[in-house]
């Protein structure tokens, strides 16, 4: 980076160049999860604090957005519930197996979900709000953008603007995301749109191996859906387990999930009967919605950043050292802004160091040993601690590697997949489902 980097445990804090005086202490862009406890935790400290976010809608766009930022509002939260409603479908027919006789069809309210969906993400938009303003931090409506090392301006929904200044700011705006560029590309969908469908699709496709892909194919398929998975690896969930993504494609297949590893989409067009998919291996297939989820992009490029001289990288995430700093003194990053690890609570903890480092006087860098990750497949996945890989790395090729697996009494009944754990040696990697994950891992975690 341009700026001179700095010592462990040094932080360089801005003094707006000796005297000035600023209206805030901080000034905040964005108030998804990072934005929020910035905020919140920095005024805790004594900052006088502002923040701005764009108004509430639930699929995201350049005048759209709302406090709790895409996990509350059109990303973990939401997902979830969809997640919740779905699963139903194998419980009923699990619950054959423990006694109970369901006579008669079991009938489904897609909109009935949608709506209870909608009810709980607009409550914890209030929720947010409410803790900003107990937190004594104000909330200005608008989309923010970076004038110089101290000054934000803020577009407001009418087209005004205003300018505030701040001895610090701090962009956590967020990631959206994007469409693979093909011909036809504008009849597919994000995860934003998937949410609030207002039809439940009959047929779906699906472009991606991740974990937002096999989220939405366990979903639509726990609902009734034909399902159509393509990603371009031979197993999904790239950078996971093998082992493990060998046990979730052999479970999504199980379930009737048509699976297509090593293939690719090139094109989709409208006809009669819905939307016509080519894969690059010539095939065609029809659908009734189309997923594009094939990765996110960080929100950066109506921040000005560059003009203001804060480096941004090849796909336009904000470059931070070990503080969240960036190549301008006074602006600093979090949460998925900044293409680290892109989890919720890994945005929370780096918005809780910043405000430690910059208000509280303690510099803390962001600890990103043993982040734990969980996919809402169905039954969903969990894991925590060093890969195989990286236990190879770290131990220099010497390991021993001990997998084991287990079957919880009710799937015994139930046919539910069995678990998996592998333990290298003192290094561990936990393989479960989040449901059953938390004694266990707090007993491994003793003898990491």
């Amino acid at each position: 980076m341009a700026r001179k980097m700095l010592k462990d445990g040094e932080v360089a804090v801005a003094d707006g160049g000796g005297g000035e005086s600023y209206e805030y202490d901080l000034f905040v862009i964005g108030a998804g999860s990072g934005g929020v406890r910035g905020s919140r935790t920095s005024a805790g400290f004594g900052a006088k604090v502002a923040i701005c976010e764009l108004p509430f809608h639930p699929i995201s766009s350049e005048w759209q957005g709302g406090h709790g930022g895409t996990c509350v509002i059109r990303g973990c939260v939401p997902k979830k519930i969809l997640v919740y409603g779905a699963a139903f479908r194998g419980e009923f027919e699990d619950a054959k197996n423990f006694g109970w006789e369901i006579n008669g069809d079991i009938n489904y309210n897609w909109k009935k979900l949608l709506e209870n969906k909608t009810q709980e993400i607009v409550r914890l938009n209030g929720v947010y709000k409410r803790i900003l303003g107990n937190s004594g931090v104000t909330m200005i409506e608008g989309a923010g953008s970076v004038v110089d090392a101290h000054t934000v301006e803020v577009t407001q929904p009418d087209g005004s603007k205003q300018r505030h200044t701040a001895k610090h700011i701090l962009i956590a705006t967020g990631s959206r995301a994007h469409l693979v560029d093909i011909p036809g590309k504008e009849l597919a969908i994000t995860s934003d749109e998937a949410l609030s469908l207002e039809e439940l699709p009959k047929r779906a496709v699906i472009l991606g191996g991740g974990y937002i892909a096999v989220e939405f194919a366990s979903i639509w398929k726990g609902l009734g859906a034909e399902v159509d998975l393509f990603y371009r690896k031979e197993l999904p969930l790239r950078g996971f387990d093998d082992e493990m993504r060998t046990v979730v494609a052999s479970n999504l297949e199980g379930r009737g999930i048509r699976l297509h590893p090593a293939t690719n989409l090139t094109e989709l067009s409208k006809t009669a009967d819905g939307i016509k998919v080519v894969t690059d291996k010539g095939d065609e297939l029809m659908a009734d919605v189309v997923l594009f989820a094939t990765g996110r992009t960080p929100n950066t490029n109506k921040l000005n950043l560059e003009a203001v001289g804060v480096e941004v990288d090849q796909i336009g995430a904000i470059k931070v050292d070990e503080f969240s700093h960036t190549s301008v003194p006074s602006i600093w990053a979090v949460g998925d802004v900044t293409n680290r690890i892109n989890l919720t609570p890994v945005a929370l903890m780096e918005a809780t160091c910043f405000a430690k480092t910059v208000f509280g006087g303690q510099p803390v860098k962001p600890d990103y040993r043993d982040v734990p990750c969980a996919v809402f497949s169905i039954p969903p996945l969990s894991v925590v601690g060093l890969s195989e890989q990286e236990a190879l790395e770290e131990a220099k090729n010497d390991i021993l590697v001990y997998t084991s697996s287990f079957n919880p009494m009710k799937n015994s009944i139930s046919k539910y997949v069995s678990y998996l754990s592998r333990d290298h040696l003192l290094i561990l990697q936990f393989h479960l489902s989040p449901c059953v994950l938390v004694k266990g891992y707090r007993i491994l975690w003793c003898f990491h």
